[in-house]
């Protein structure tokens, strides 16, 4: 499960809230420290094997993942950047992607 938004004060409020539900958390910003929305999001797992394909509908995207080490790529405006993440079994990983 996934859920993403946050373009605004109380969406952003309302989705920090249910944070708590979901181990893996990614940020979309331009450099500027604008927010954008409309990202395409890919996490694949440790064989390869894409387990979330979704696109973002805000800068914030939460999801929830066996605990596991993941590929991240998020695309914006035709630009792909990747990252990877330590999926805790409790907690959460945060990850900051900038264009």
């Amino acid at each position: 499960p996934h859920v993403s938004g946050g373009v605004g004060k109380d969406e952003r409020e309302q989705l920090e809230g249910a944070a708590k539900n979901y181990n893996l958390k990614l940020v979309f910003a331009q450099s500027s420290g604008a927010f954008v929305a409309d990202v395409q999001v890919t996490i694949t797992d440790s064989t390869g094997s894409t387990v979330l394909d979704a696109t973002s509908n805000g800068p914030l995207f939460f999801a929830k993942l066996p605990a596991g080490d993941y590929r991240v790529e998020a695309t914006y405006a035709g630009i792909a950047r990747n990252s990877s993440a330590a999926v805790p079994g409790s907690g959460q990983s945060v990850l900051d992607f900038q264009w």
